[in-house]
């Protein structure tokens, strides 16, 4: 299998017009009232077609041929914003167009597109899906450049590590700066010595050497937008060894690298007016002689000195030496995504990912994009109260706090000592995984929180 390389993926959308099959996107009001197409209402009725949520019924001609389909909404269609999702992975193969649906032409088209994806690289049979003909009211270059954001998230999140190692997310990286013309620069190996020394030391005992990568693209003068994502490409755990059932999920550690990736792609995409530049830190956490130990203490590229309390709280350790770089530079904006606490989780759960920040008007903003994208986020402090914790005792900080308890705020309080010039700084501690199907995914990798950025930085330079 050979590794994963920076594609376009065909797209999900038609332009055949006439020729394509109508989908009526209907409540239970629509079936009571009798308001839609009267051969698909009798229909509708001969069946006892109820329009629950994700429904699908399809409709036949009088020869006996397909004719179009009934979709349901429910009594609420706006709980559920992208449930057009669910009909990418139920209708059958062909061309559609929706021909009434009490929703916007972007979400309907959005939900369609991110309910379309498929990640079947691995798959000996590739199933044919449907395509749905974009209306004309919708903004279909924007909708299809989320979808490729999208898509490179997902797509680099499920390759497994074989095939998604330092060596490949590198390709991967060099593959995307090459599409949009943008410079890139590597550092690797005993490189990182001097000037990473964290990044050198959690992914020196891995065959595939550690390395730092960067991309800058965008006019100077600009705003300056800076993006560091975690990429941890497995982790093991280190010596503090995770149990099986742990290590099952970890090739998703580098999901911060990757959402990262994705919304620089977007905002390439776009054209926007920005002086964009992407840090990624990549490593994989594992173990041989060489390998970083419990009670070690390492100077970081700030000066700071971390005291090692367990080798499995790595990934703060490769943010710290990048986001240290990026904050050098004093960006207008600072954002890092990482998938850092299981601690997170617990508190929000695998779908809702917290941020944290001490921007305020940055944090209202945020919540706006997220509640006008649909793209879930959720303000956690960054409590000072538990500064304390952080403390070592040999060192000046520790990377793993004793006890256990705010987990998520300790580790975002640990990334901060490292952020000093930029006012404008957001820590996002995503799960980068969806555990299962729902309307606009089919679980696995996720995208999480760029669609939402996206819109945030995309109004910031307008």
């Amino acid at each position: 299998m050979a590794p994963y390389q920076f594609i376009e993926r065909p797209t999900p959308f038609n332009s055949k017009g006439g020729s394509t099959l109508p989908i009526f996107a209907v409540t239970p009001a629509h079936i009571e009232t009798g308001t839609i197409d009267p051969i698909a209402l009798d229909w509708a009725k001969k069946a006892g077609y109820k329009a629950e949520s994700g429904s699908l019924l399809l409709i036949p001609t009088e020869e006996g041929h397909l004719g179009g389909a009934l979709f349901g909404l429910g009594t609420n269609p706006s709980e559920q914003p992208y449930i057009t999702g669910k009909l990418a992975r139920t209708l059958p193969a062909g061309d559609w167009h929706i021909e009434t649906a009490p929703l916007t032409a972007n979400r309907l088209s959005l939900g369609f597109g991110l309910g379309s994806y498929r990640f079947d690289r691995y798959k000996s049979e590739k199933s044919s899906a449907p395509t749905l003909m974009i209306p004309r009211d919708a903004d279909g270059a924007d909708i299809k450049r989320q979808l490729a954001g999208v898509f490179l998230a997902r797509d680099l999140i499920n390759t497994p590590t074989n095939d998604m190692g330092p060596n490949e997310l590198e390709a991967a990286f060099r593959g995307l700066a090459a599409h949009y013309k943008a410079e890139i620069n590597v550092v690797s190996g005993d490189d990182l010595r001097q000037n990473f020394p964290l990044v050198h030391t959690v992914g020196r005992a891995s065959a595939d050497a550690p390395r730092l990568l960067e991309l800058r693209w965008g006019k100077k003068g600009h705003r300056k937008i800076t993006l560091v994502g975690k990429g941890v490409c497995f982790d093991t755990g280190g010596l503090d060894i995770k149990p099986a059932s742990s290590m099952l999920l970890m090739k998703k550690d580098m999901g911060g690298a990757a959402n990262v990736m994705g919304l620089a792609l977007m905002i390439m995409d776009a054209k926007l007016k920005v002086d964009l530049r992407v840090i990624i830190p990549v490593v994989e956490n594992s173990i041989s002689a060489n390998a970083f130990r419990p009670g070690d203490i390492y100077r970081s590229r700030k000066g700071l000195t971390v005291q090692i309390d367990n080798t499995d709280a790595e990934g703060r350790l490769i943010l710290a030496d990048a986001l240290a770089y990026a904050d050098e530079d004093a960006p207008d904006l600072l954002i890092d995504m990482a998938t850092l606490t299981g601690a997170a989780r617990v508190a929000l759960g695998p779908d809702l990912p917290p941020f944290f920040t001490d921007d305020v008007e940055l944090a209202q903003d945020l919540t706006e994009a997220s509640l006008e994208t649909d793209d879930p986020l959720w303000r956690l402090p960054l409590y000072g109260g538990y500064e304390k914790d952080i403390r070592a005792k040999f060192a000046d900080i520790t990377n793993a706090p004793a006890g256990g308890m705010a987990g998520a705020i300790t580790a975002a309080l640990f990334l901060k000592r490292f952020v000093s010039n930029t006012t404008s700084w957001a820590h996002f501690d995503i799960y980068g995984w969806a555990p299962s199907e729902r309307p606009h995914s089919p679980g696995g990798g996720e995208a999480q929180a760029i669609r939402a950025l996206y819109h945030h930085i995309r109004q910031s330079v307008r």
